[in-house]
């Protein structure tokens, strides 16, 4: 069998060792080595161009159904508890908890729900979404496990590597948030992020509150290809009399984005996360689509200001 193997950055150093097991077995192998940000970003068109049979994604759950034959490989990685002993300072008062993790950790809920229930917790495990899986689990995209508990717990704990995907869900809660590293062996409350994305937030709105044209960001990555959402944000802009033009992209190159300098603004439709990430990267505002809808609604409140001044 002709099969193209897919690895996510941290996996990529496991490449050759599973390509020559695979090749022990008679299959014809051949290695992606094009970035991939999740399941959200399959190497299906490589492994059309190629003529492969299979595409071997590592390191992700499914993320949707897609029209290809794809094998997902889940990476299982044994995370020392020993750090959960240090979190109960930062939990000192809040009784019951939801906890989350990435996939590479699911496995592990079970013992960390147990020795917070030997501590006197009760412990909340939420259902993502629909994007992510299993119970507990959260992506940059799908923030679920924590957003659909946050009523009925006092605090939230995260435990994984890397600020990436709690930060998601940070920012889809009220709660206090406890982020735990277990490989750095570090504890910390992140909840005060919330404020400082927020105030990001509203001065990407400001800024681009004189904007006449937008540029609206189109990927062609399989799940996060939003065809219909960018038209529609485009005719939202035209019908409040401003010019907009989608741009479309697999992976976005910000310095290349960054010499269309007709364009006042830029709308994302893609990962939500790069709106969140990867705004300071643009010399012009880059908004959600949720942004977008503010910006218009100021705009609309200005002018309508502006007509009665006049009239007075």
């Amino acid at each position: 069998m002709k099969v193209l193997l897919q690895f996510p950055e941290g996996l990529k150093d496991k490449a050759l060792r599973y390509a020559k097991e695979l090749e022990s077995r008679g299959d014809e192998v051949f290695i992606s080595c094009s970035p991939t940000f999740g399941a959200c970003d399959l190497a299906i068109d490589e492994a059309k161009k190629l003529g492969a049979e299979k595409l071997v994604h590592f390191g992700h759950a499914e993320f949707h159904k897609v029209d290809f034959n794809v094998e997902y490989v889940e990476f299982e990685i044994d995370a020392p508890l020993g750090i959960l002993q240090d979190t109960l300072e930062y939990l000192k008062g809040y009784d019951t908890i939801g906890v989350v993790t990435t996939i590479q950790h699911v496995h592990q809920l079970g013992d960390i729900k147990a020795f917070y229930e030997r501590n006197g917790k009760k412990v909340v495990i939420g259902r993502p979404y629909g994007f992510a899986k299993k119970a507990g689990q959260i992506l940059g995209c799908d923030v679920g496990s924590s957003a659909s508990v946050d009523s009925m717990v006092d605090a939230h704990v995260y435990f994984g590597g890397g600020i990436f995907h709690p930060l998601g869900a940070v920012l889809a809660t009220k709660k206090p948030f406890v982020a735990v590293e277990p490989f750095e062996n570090r504890v910390e409350r992140i909840d005060g992020l919330r404020e400082q994305y927020r105030r990001r937030s509203r001065g990407r709105v400001l800024s681009a509150v004189d904007a006449k044209s937008f540029g609206i960001l189109l990927s062609t990555k399989n799940g996060q290809h939003n065809p219909a959402l960018a038209k529609l944000l485009k005719d939202k802009i035209a019908s409040a009399g401003l010019d907009a033009e989608i741009l479309v992209s697999n992976t976005f190159d910000f310095d290349s984005i960054n010499n269309m300098m007709e364009f006042d603004a830029f709308v994302n439709t893609a990962c939500p996360r790069i709106a969140v990430d990867d705004t300071e990267r643009l010399r012009k505002p880059l908004l959600s689509s949720n942004e977008l809808m503010e910006v218009l609604a100021m705009k609309k409140d200005l002018a309508k200001m502006r007509e009665n001044q006049v009239i007075q």
